[in-house]
């Protein structure tokens, strides 16, 4: 095996050395390795989200055969996910943005050399399978995040591959590129992949790879769309004849998830600070197995809306005549990812966020008697807002929403819900939750 890799690496050099053109050249061999890791995220993207899937679809299967069981099952999935994590990939937990952030300001030449403890193949599989137990649990998570970490991770994986006579190339804006093609394949969403490159990740001036970072997206979601087939990630909600009025609930709903993302930020590194003193795992699995508990407490006896993603919130809210939630629908959707973000098993937190700001959304709608047009306007501002206030990045937000709904028309409102969260969470909270535990990650790879 090895000596037919070897035999492909030296047919690959012989025909570029055939070129005579010295830039076109150099141009390609540039290039190549941004194509094959885009080709390669789009397919794991794919692989992940129809699993990841599955396990979501088992979960709600259970609950309606014997919700009962769901005491049963969320105890073993969250002591299972984190036990996987622990023992196999301490730094697959979580979402995997902050490992991803942390792995691009390690990319300097003293550095360098501890990227691949956030980014390996190993973080792949089990980043990948510790999420789908948890969700099979009832784990209030997102595959979004960890798509991010995964597309990092076979970006890293290309650049390292590449043998000794090919030029060579940034690691910072592999990693980068890698990232804005996860987050284009995971919500189907080129431009979000774009803006949160620029807006989450980039120190580095844009010129520098953004031929690179515009083909990637562009390929790692043709790749995605090519296996999944064209799609929105939540469709086309209706939202025709709405006045200007209409920009006061906007604000009102802004501000009101604003707050309480960053309260549940603070809530969740709360947590994490409070769990580093479970110096045992004996302690450990005590914490885990009350927090699955709880979720599954409120979810057999309240709202098993708890559990999961919460893309069935969205859907349900958007495209069905049921648009009010609940008063408690935003408490307990952030009562769930709070808890199983913070369990130590993998899985993401921008679905979660979206869904907790479609609750909130839908709530203040009922409140004050929108039409449903209006409510699914306030539903996605909501949306918007909530995932800025756990980001702090109003542009990847608005843009987000914008695509996987295609509600152009709407481009202004979602961009005053992002901007309005953006500044009021600053008030509660300054730096935003990736931010600090990328510091934590960066704290303890450099001690």
């Amino acid at each position: 095996m090895r000596s037919l890799f070897i035999l492909i690496r030296r047919s690959i050099k012989k025909s570029f050395d055939n070129i005579h053109n010295e830039k076109l050249k150099h141009n390609l061999l540039q290039a190549i390795p941004f194509w094959i890791g885009s080709f390669i995220t789009g397919i794991f993207a794919v692989m992940y989200a129809q699993l990841f899937q599955w396990g979501e679809n088992l979960m709600h299967a259970m609950m309606n055969w014997h919700s009962w069981l769901i005491f049963i099952v969320a105890p073993v999935a969250f002591v299972l996910s984190w036990w996987l994590v622990t023992k196999f990939a301490p730094y697959a937990k979580g979402s995997g943005i902050p490992q991803v952030m942390a792995a691009v300001e390690l990319a300097n030449p003293k550095e360098h050399y501890k990227i691949s403890r956030l980014l390996s193949i190993k973080i792949i599989f089990f980043k990948v399978l510790s999420s789908i137990i948890l969700v099979i649990g009832g784990g209030a998570i997102g595959r979004e995040g960890p798509t991010i970490q995964v597309a990092g991770s076979v970006f890293r994986k290309v650049n390292e591959y590449l043998p000794e006579w090919w030029p060579k190339i940034s690691k910072k804006n592999m990693i980068m590129t890698g990232a804005a093609a996860g987050l284009s394949a995971a919500f189907n969403t080129p431009l979000g992949g774009i803006v949160f490159a620029v807006e989450e990740l980039s120190k580095t001036h844009i010129n520098y790879f953004k031929t690179a970072l515009f083909t990637a997206v562009i390929i790692a979601g043709l790749t995605a769309q090519t296996f999944a087939g064209s799609y929105l990630y939540l469709g086309y909600p209706k939202t025709s004849d709405i006045g200007m009025m209409i920009i006061f609930p906007v604000i009102l709903v802004s501000a009101v998830s604003g707050i309480f993302a960053s309260q549940l930020s603070r809530i969740m590194l709360s947590i994490n600070n409070w769990k580093k003193r479970l110096k045992t795992d004996r302690s450990n699995i005590i914490f885990l197995v009350i927090s699955a508990l709880v979720i599954a407490t409120l979810a057999y006896f309240i709202n098993h809306e708890i559990l999961g993603s919460g893309k069935g919130i969205m859907q349900r809210v958007l495209f069905t005549d049921d648009k009010n939630e609940a008063w408690y629908m935003p408490l307990f959707r952030m009562i769930g990812p709070a808890l199983s973000f913070t369990s130590g098993g993998a899985g993401g937190i921008f679905a979660p966020a979206l869904a907790a700001g479609a609750s909130m959304g839908s709530v203040i709608a009922g409140w004050i008697n929108l039409t449903p047009h209006e409510t699914n306007v306030v539903i996605l501002a909501g949306m918007v807002a909530f995932l800025t206030g756990i980001t702090r990045a109003p542009f990847t937000s608005s843009i987000i929403v914008l695509e996987m709904t295609d509600r152009h028309s709407l481009i202004f409102y979602l961009m005053l819900a992002g901007m309005v969260s953006s500044l009021i969470s600053v008030l509660v909270s300054r730096h935003s939750l990736y931010d600090e535990l990328k510091e934590s990650y960066l704290h303890e790879l450099r001690e």
